[in-house]
């Protein structure tokens, strides 16, 4: 499932569970082939926000996001993994299933 997250609902959607967000801007190339990526898991119990940094600017300095895509893996509430660049389906479930 694939959610839209902004500053206001943000801090609510990662505050329990195991939550992968994407950071990302629509003008970035690498996010725009992300998305079919990420598009995959739209039907699995893989929770995955996204977050237009254009949109947030807030959320972007709270997180120190300095290049799309960028993606934190949150668990209840509580970052435990960040990491860049476009990556695949299974590159992006491997990240996940280690904090599972």
């Amino acid at each position: 499932m694939i959610i839209e997250l902004n500053e206001e609902n943000f801090d609510q959607e990662i505050k329990s569970g195991l939550k992968l967000i994407e950071f990302y801007t629509t003008w970035c190339g690498y996010c725009m082939k992300q998305r079919i990526e990420l598009q995959e898991f739209e039907n699995s119990d893989i929770r995955i926000g996204i977050v237009d940094g254009d949109e947030s600017p807030n959320l972007i300095n709270k997180y120190k996001i300095s290049g799309y895509p960028t993606f934190i893996l949150f668990k209840n509430g509580e970052k435990v993994l960040k990491f860049s660049g476009f990556h695949t389906k299974n590159e992006l479930l491997n990240q996940v299933m280690k904090y599972i």
